[in-house]
C-alpha cells in the first residue's frame, strides 16, 4: 500500500482508519504531565517494553549470544569479585561489582530466554531478598559499617530492583525496594551523601519515579529532595564549567563515568522534582564535554578523568556504557531524534571497539588513534597509570579497575531494550537494530519486527502482524545523519520521527530506505580529519599480533597487542567507494577480519613517529605532511570493528 503524507495534527482527526498515513514530527512534543497522580510530574513520551516482550534478531541477537557464552554473563562462575561476593553471603566484594553484574545479566537472561542464566540470577536475587534487614537496609555490611558505607552501591541496586520487579513480576521486588527506599530516607537524616554516592545521587530518582507510579506517598518526594540537596549540583557545574583542559587529579565532577551518567541526571531529577533548569542540563553538559573533551564517535575522553581533545588520550569503557544508557533514557523520555543519533554513534563505534570480538577481554581505555595496546614505561594517561599494574589500554579480564569488567555487560542488552518502545497510541522503532516486539493493543496481539543489516546496510524492513484488525501508529526514527529517506518509496524528512497510522490487519510490510554519504569531518585537534558515513565512523585498521600474557588462564587472559604493518598515512582523496562484505559478516559484525562494510579511498604515507619515551604509541600529530611515496588504495573499516587503528589523520593539500 502507498502511504500518503499528511500533517501530524491530522492524525487525531482521521475518521477513516482503513487507509494509511505517514507524517513526521519536526521536534519532540512537549512532555505531558502525570495528571492521574495530580503531581504535575513530566510524563515520558515513550516507555520501555518489558524484556519478555522483546526478541532481539539478526546481528544484535548474535552479539547477545556471544555475550552469553563469554566473560560478561559468566563472571559469577569464576571471578572472585562476583562469584564470592558478600552480596550472596561470601567474603569478597561488598560494593558495586555484584549489582553491576546483575544489572546486565538480568536483562540478558530474559531477552534471550536463557533458562540457565535466569536460574542463576534468580538464585542470587533470592539470597539478597531473603537477607534484607528488618529495617529495610539491603547492602552487605554490618550495622556498625553503615555510617561509612558508600551509598552508590545502594543507589545502583535500587535500579536493579526496578528491572527485576518489572520483568519477573515477583512482588518481593517491589516490597524490597519500598522498604529499602524508606530506610534510605531515614539514613540520610544522620548520614550525609559522600564519595561516589554524592556524585551519582540522581540514580536513585529512577527508583523513586518507578515507586511513585505505584505508591505515590509523600515521603518519596522528601527522599528526592534530600538527595538533591546533598548531591553534586550538575546545573551549577554547567553554569561555571572549570574543566576545559585535561584533568590530572581526582575529582568526582570530572570523572568520565560520572559525566556519562550526568547526561541523564537532569532528566530523571526533573521527572520527580520538576524544574526547567534540570530539564536543560543534559544537553548543556553534553555540548560542554564535546567542546573540550570530545572524541570522533561523540563520546568524551576520560582516563580516568576528562582528558582533553588529543586522539591518543583514552576513554573508559564504563563511561561509554553509562552514556549509552543515558541516551536511551533521553530518547524514550523526550522523543528527540538527536539522542537516538548520538546513542547509535556510541553503540556502533565506541562500545564494540573497546571489547574483543569474542567478548572474553576488554580494555579499560580506548583511543581514537590506537597503535598498540602494551605495557607503558611511564604515565601516558591523565590519571590511569600505576607502576606494576597492567596498562589501562591493554585487553584482558581486569586490565585496570574491575568496574569495567562487570559494567560491560549492560551495554548490548540495554541497547536491545531500546529497539522498540511503547507509545500511547502505538509502537516506536527507536534504535534501528534488528528486533521484534510482541504486545497487545486494544485486544489484538501485535507483532512488529525489524529485519535489517543497519548500521552496515541502508534499508529497514518492517513486518507488522495482528491477530485481529487494530488501529495504531507505528513511529520510526529517521536519523538526522541520513541525507535523505523514503518510506515505501515516498520521501520523508530526516532528523524526525515518521508516524504511520492505519488500521493494521493480517500481515503488512513497511520499507525504509536511508541514503548516507561518506564525508571527512574536521576534528578540533591539530587540523586532523575523520571519515564518517551515517552512524559509522571509519578507521584505517592496523594488522596486529596478539600475545597472551597469562596463557594459563585462557580464555580470560591478558594480551599485548602490537602493530605488524605501517599506519602512518594521510587522506589523499575525497572520493570514497563503499563496498559490502557477504552475509557471513553478520555472525560477528564487529570484527576486523570480516567487516560487513568498508570504504576504499586513496591515502599517502607520511612521516609520523612514535611518541618518545613510550612503547609503540603514535604522536598526536605527524612529523610533516610531505608524502613518502605514491598514493595507494586503502580499505577503512568501521571503528567498532577495529582493535589497532588510525581514525584522526590529516588530509594532504592536493587531495582529489
Amino acid at each position: 500500500m502507498i502511504h500518503k503524507l499528511v500533517p501530524l495534527a491530522t492524525l487525531s482527526l482521521l475518521a477513516c482508519v482503513a487507509s494509511s498515513c505517514v507524517s513526521t514530527e519536526t521536534a519532540p512534543p512537549t512532555a505531558a504531565t502525570d495528571s492521574a497522580q495530580g503531581s504535575g510530574r513530566p510524563k515520558d513520551r515513550f516507555r520501555f517494553f518489558n524484556a519478555k516482550e522483546l526478541e532481539p534478531k539478526g546481528w544484535l541477537r548474535k552479539e547477545l549470544e556471544i555475550q552469553l557464552a563469554a566473560l560478561p554473563a559468566n563472571l559469577d562462575l569464576f571471578w572472585p569479585s562476583v562469584r564470592n561476593s558478600q552480596w550472596i553471603g561470601r567474603g569478597n566484594d561488598n560494593w558495586e561489582r555484584f549489582p553491576y553484574w546483575l544489572d546486565g545479566s538480568l536483562t540478558l537472561a530474559y531477552l534471550l530466554r536463557n533458562q540457565s542464566l535466569i536460574d542463576r540470577v534468580q538464585r542470587h536475587m533470592d539470597y539478597i531478598l531473603d537477607h534484607q534487614c528488618d529495617d529495610g537496609w539491603i547492602c552487605p555490611c554490618t550495622e556498625e559499617q553503615r555510617p561509612k558505607y558508600d551509598l552508590w552501591a545502594l543507589q545502583l541496586f535500587t535500579k536493579v530492583l526496578c528491572f527485576y520487579a518489572e520483568t519477573t513480576g515477583d512482588p518481593r521486588g517491589e516490597e524490597a525496594l519500598y522498604r529499602m527506599l524508606k530506610q534510605f530516607n531515614s539514613h540520610l537524616d544522620t548520614h550525609k551523601l559522600e564519595y561516589w554516592g554524592y556524585a551519582r545521587w540522581f540514580e536513585t530518582m529512577i527508583a523513586i519515579d518507578w515507586m511513585l507510579e505505584r505508591r505515590p506517598e509523600p515521603w518519596l518526594l522528601e527522599l528526592a529532595a534530600k538527595l538533591k540537596a546533598q548531591g553534586l549540583d550538575y546545573v551549577a557545574l554547567c553554569d561555571n564549567w572549570p574543566y576545559k583542559e585535561a584533568i590530572g587529579d581526582y575529582k568526582y565532577e570530572s570523572h568520565v563515568v560520572d559525566m556519562g551518567m550526568a547526561l541523564r541526571a537532569g532528566l530523571i531529577v526533573n521527572k520527580v522534582l520538576p524544574d526547567p533548569r534540570q530539564q536543560e542540563q543534559p544537553k548543556r553538559i553534553l555540548e560542554i564535554l564535546r567542546r573540550y573533551h570530545g572524541m570522533v564517535h561523540g563520546h568524551f575522553t576520560g582516563s580516568e578523568h576528562l582528558a582533553g581533545l588529543s586522539p591518543i588520550q583514552g576513554t573508559e569503557l564504563c563511561g561509554v556504557a553509562e552514556a549509552m544508557y543515558s541516551e536511551e533514557l533521553q530518547l524514550a523520555a523526550t522523543g528527540d531524534v538527536e539522542w537516538g543519533d548520538w546513542l547509535e554513534r556510541l553503540a556502533f563505534n565506541a562500545f564494540p571497539a573497546t571489547c574483543s570480538p569474542d567478548l572474553w577481554s576488554h580494555q579499560y581505555l580506548q583511543q581514537s588513534n590506537q597503535t598498540s595496546c602494551v605495557e607503558q614505561p611511564k604515565k601516558l594517561w591523565t590519571t590511569n597509570w600505576k607502576e606494576h599494574v597492567r596498562n589501562a589500554s591493554c585487553f584482558g579480564l581486569e586490565p585496570y579497575y574491575g568496574c569495567c569488567t562487570v559494567n560491560m555487560g549492560q551495554a548490548w542488552p540495554k541497547l536491545a531494550m531500546a529497539t522498540f518502545m511503547k507509545a500511547e497510541d502505538g509502537i516506536f522503532s527507536a534504535v534501528l537494530a534488528p528486533s521484534k516486539v510482541t504486545t497487545t493493543i486494544d485486544g489484538s496481539t501485535v507483532q512488529c519486527e525489524l529485519n535489517t543489516g543497519y548500521p552496515f546496510r541502508d534499508r529497514l524492513d518492517y513486518t507488522v502482524e495482528c491477530s485481529q484488525p487494530v488501529t495504531f501508529t507505528l513511529y520510526i526514527r529517521i536519523p538526522k545523519f541520513a541525507k535523505s529517506a523514503k518510506i515505501d518509496g515516498k520521501s520523508v524528512p530526516t532528523g524526525q520521527i515518521a508516524a504511520i497510522r492505519r488500521t493494521w490487519e493480517g500481515r503488512h510490510a513497511v520499507t525504509v530506505e536511508l541514503d548516507f554519504e561518506a564525508e571527512l569531518l574536521d576534528r578540533p585537534y591539530g587540523g586532523l580529519k575523520a571519515l564518517v558515513r551515517g552512524p559509522l565512523v571509519f578507521s584505517l585498521p592496523i594488522a596486529s599480533q596478539w600475545t597472551e600474557v597469562k596463557p594459563q588462564n585462557f580464555p580470560f587472559c591478558d594480551y599485548d597487542i602490537r602493530p605488524t604493518e605501517a599506519w602512518n598515512f594521510a587522506f589523499a582523496s575525497t572520493r570514497f567507494t563503499v563496498e559490502y562484505g557477504d552475509d557471513s559478516a553478520f555472525d560477528a559484525p564487529f570484527n576486523d577480519a570480516n567487516p560487513p562494510v568498508y570504504i576504499r579511498t586513496d591515502m599517502v604515507p607520511i612521516p609520523w613517529s612514535y611518541k618518545e619515551g613510550f612503547e609503540l604509541i603514535c604522536n598526536e600529530f605527524p612529523d610533516s605532511l610531505e608524502p613518502q611515496g605514491p598514493a595507494v588504495s586503502k580499505r577503512l573499516i568501521p571503528y567498532g570493528c577495529t582493535t589497532l587503528r588510525m581514525t584522526e589523520m590529516p588530509q594532504i593539500d592536493n587531495a582529489q
